[in-house]
């Protein structure tokens, strides 16, 4: 059974900083794209950051580009997030999602984590 766990949430000052983890378990993730999400209040879930298998293919959304960054360790099988120079506009539910790198790229995932939530604070 696959299993995405997410930790490292919870409330920052505007400006700081916080590093989310994603532990995997149920699968090799070193055979899967993996990636970040988030939901805001009355917003729609959408991707935050992806990476491939290897490590050597990212993407970042527009909004997080030089402030966040995706890592993985596949002998950990756990994908983290950086999260730098933190906005009051980055609060949300944070989740973890898993499959193919492309699935994950447009938002479609087969697997996710239960979330863990951002706030930050002005």
């Amino acid at each position: 059974q696959v299993q995405l766990v997410e930790s490292g949430g919870g409330l920052v000052q505007a400006g700081g900083s916080l590093r989310l983890s994603c532990a995997a378990s149920g699968f090799t993730s070193s055979g899967y794209g993996m990636g970040w999400f988030r939901q805001a209040p009355g917003k729609e879930r959408a991707v935050v950051a992806a990476i491939n298998w290897s490590g050597g293919i990212t993407y970042y959304a527009d909004s997080v580009k030089g402030r966040f960054t995706i890592s993985r360790a596949n002998a950990k099988n756990t994908v983290y997030l950086q999260m730098n120079s933190l906005k009051v506009a980055d609060t949300a539910v944070y989740y973890c999602a898993a499959d193919s790198y492309t699935r994950v790229r447009v938002g479609s995932p087969a697997y996710w984590g239960q979330g863990t939530q951002v706030t930050v604070s002005s």
